[in-house]
């Protein structure tokens, strides 16, 4: 079943977090333009608070562990929650993740939607089979983030109690790996190739999961609005088509001359591989294929080293 398409948001008053990140970043860029748009982050690089007012964005200043809210609006119909907090103290990244999405479900509570981004990593590791929205927790960004996966479980329970609470309808996604001409993971393995530093891979490859590019990320975003409801709506969040670390570094090999070089080692993620069943009926499926964005990528960032 194809889902129903829905129009991209125009004049709607939305607050987005983290605005300042790889991920987030771009999705502020698209919507300032039809839309009013606040962006909270700390801010702590004023260089960076500016390249977002520069998109057109209002932004606040607060961190969500402890800072007061006032700044933010309470007639706001969207709130785009991608703030996320990796600094490997347990207290201070619970206050701030689920805590703190706490407090901004609470302050704000929007007409149209909440939508938590969480992310793929909440899950118990699984080999290579496709991950479903039922299967089991895990901590399985241990290895890199220690704080990681426990957050961003107690996260997704915060915005369920949340959404009850406060009436807020909202949608957990559980994002895989994004990545477009801001960067991302696959580009700081091109930096790696580069350099001609070994990529870490698991020691059962092939190291599996879901590339998603800005460009897919960015359209569904007014989807998983409309899906929002009470209690929330969980849906992973991915490419339709999963990819491996080898694969994908074979591929930039293949634009740039550069060669991979790989470290199988258990001190890295293994594959997170999502099952998109749910996303494709009710989102619809990603347009951007990974080697078209990849190629789109290098020459948005890297073009010096294209070959030809």
């Amino acid at each position: 079943m194809t889902p129903p398409a829905t129009a991209p948001f125009s004049g709607e008053k939305i607050l987005i977090t983290g605005p300042t990140s790889q991920v987030a970043l771009p999705v502020a860029r698209a919507l300032a333009a039809d839309n009013e748009v606040y962006g909270l982050a700390r801010f702590s690089n004023d260089d960076d608070r500016q390249k977002v007012e520069g998109l057109g964005v209002r932004t606040i200043a607060a961190d969500l562990a402890s800072s007061p809210l006032d700044e933010v609006p309470q007639d706001l119909s969207v709130v785009l929650h991608f703030a996320v907090v990796k600094t490997g103290d347990f207290d201070y990244d619970l206050a701030a993740n689920a805590e703190g999405v706490g407090r901004l479900m609470e302050h704000t509570r929007p007409s149209k939607g909440f939508l938590h981004c969480s992310t793929a990593g909440v899950y118990e590791e699984a080999g290579h089979g496709p991950l479903k929205e039922t299967d089991p927790f895990g901590d399985n960004h241990r290895v890199m983030m220690p704080t990681y996966s426990i957050c961003k479980i107690a996260a997704e329970s915060m915005v369920r109690f949340g959404s009850r609470q406060w009436n807020v309808p909202t949608t957990v996604a559980r994002f895989s790996v994004p990545y477009g001409d801001n960067g991302g993971w696959p580009w700081f393995h091109l930096m790696m190739m580069q350099g001609g530093v070994p990529i870490p891979v698991s020691k059962n490859p092939p190291s599996l999961y879901n590339l998603i590019h800005e460009d897919d990320y960015i359209r569904m975003i007014p989807r998983l609005i409309e899906i929002a409801d009470v209690p929330p709506v969980t849906v992973n969040w991915g490419g339709s088509e999963a990819t491996s670390i080898e694969e994908w570094c074979a591929y930039l090999g293949e634009l740039t001359g550069l060669e991979p070089k790989f470290n199988p080692t258990d001190e890295t993620l293994g594959s997170v591989t999502l099952d998109p069943t749910k996303m494709h009926d009710l989102v619809g499926e990603t347009q951007v294929s990974w080697r078209d964005g990849l190629a789109r990528m290098v020459k948005a960032r890297n073009p010096e080293l294209l070959k030809g």
